[in-house]
C-alpha cells in the first residue's frame, strides 16, 4: 500500500539518488528531493526541517564528496536525519551501504560502518541495504587511475550492480507494507562475479578510448586484501539482479552515468 505522505530522498542528485527519485515518481509517490543544490544540507541541517515536514520516510543515499572527511559527514547526516526526522514525524529510514563494509579498517568503507551504526541507533526505525560496487563506478575509477595513456586500477574481485537496480530495491524497502527493522542486513549485487580490470577494458573498448588499463596491487593500502580476496563479494543470501555489466553498457543508462 502506498503511503499518503511524501518520501524524502537525501542525496537526490547523486549516482543512486536520481534513480531513486525516478523510481518513486514512476510508482506514483510524492517525492521530496533533498540536496545542497535544492537548499537542503543534511550535514549542517540547513533546510532539513522544512523538507521533512509531513514526510513519511527517508531514503538516504547521500555521500561524502571528500573521502578524508567521510566519517564526520556520515555521523552528522545520520544524526540530523534521525533527530530532525523524529520531530517531523518520519516513520522509517532506509540507507544504502556497501557489501563488506564491516570488514574495512580504514577509508570510506570504515566510514560507512559508522554511518550504519549511527543510523540504527537513532529513534526512527531504520534498515540498511548493502550493495556491491555500481556499474557507474567503473568509468570513474578509470579516470581516477589515469596517468597519460595508462589507467592503473586496483586488483579487485567484484559483482558490480546497476545503480538503477539498487534504487529499485531501496524503494521496495522504504515502501514495504510488511516493514521490519530487525534481522540481518540484506545485500544486493549483480548477477555474476567480475574482475575490475577486465570490465574496465571492456568499457574503454566500447567507448573507443585508447587508454591502456593496467592492474596494480598496493600492499600499503590496509584493506587491499579485501579487494583481492573476494571480501567485496555478496554472501549466499544476497539478492542477485541484472543487468550484467555488458548488458548495462548496451543500454541507455550507460550514457547517463
Amino acid at each position: 500500500m502506498q503511503t499518503q505522505r511524501p518520501i524524502a530522498v537525501a542525496g537526490a542528485t547523486g549516482r543512486v539518488g536520481r534513480h531513486v527519485v525516478d523510481v518513486l515518481a514512476e510508482r506514483g509517490y510524492d517525492v521530496v528531493p533533498m540536496s545542497r543544490s535544492s537548499g537542503v544540507d543534511v550535514v549542517t541541517g540547513a533546510g532539513l526541517a522544512e523538507a521533512l515536514k509531513r514526510t513519511d520516510a527517508v531514503i538516504d543515499v547521500a555521500t561524502s564528496p571528500d573521502q578524508e572527511g567521510a566519517t564526520e559527514f556520515f555521523t552528522a547526516s545520520a544524526r540530523n536525519l534521525q533527530e530532525v526526522g523524529k520531530q517531523a514525524g518520519v516513520r522509517r529510514i532506509v540507507v544504502v551501504s556497501i557489501i563488506g563494509t564491516d570488514r574495512f579498517t580504514a577509508g570510506y568503507g570504515a566510514a560507512k560502518v559508522v554511518h550504519e551504526r549511527a543510523t540504527l541507533s537513532g529513534p526512527i526505525p531504520a534498515r540498511i541495504l548493502r550493495a556491491a560496487q555500481f556499474h557507474e563506478f567503473v568509468p570513474e575509477l578509470i579516470e581516477w587511475g589515469r596517468k597519460g595513456d595508462v589507467s592503473y586500477l586496483p586488483k579487485m574481485r567484484t559483482q558490480v550492480v546497476a545503480a538503477r537496480t539498487v534504487a529499485e530495491a531501496l524503494v521496495d524497502m522504504a515502501t514495504d507494507s510488511g516493514w521490519n527493522a530487525t534481522g540481518p542486513i540484506p545485500e544486493i549485487a549483480g548477477p555474476r562475479e567480475e574482475n575490475l580490470v577486465e570490465i574496465a577494458r571492456l568499457f574503454v573498448t566500447r567507448r573507443g578510448d585508447p587508454v591502456r588499463i593496467e592492474e596494480v596491487s598496493d600492499p600499503s593500502y590496509p584493506d587491499s586484501h579485501l579487494n583481492e580476496s573476494g571480501g567485496l563479494l555478496p554472501g549466499p543470501h544476497a539478492t542477485l539482479a541484472g543487468p550484467t555489466f555488458e548488458e548495462w553498457l548496451d543500454s541507455a543508462s550507460a550514457t547517463k552515468g
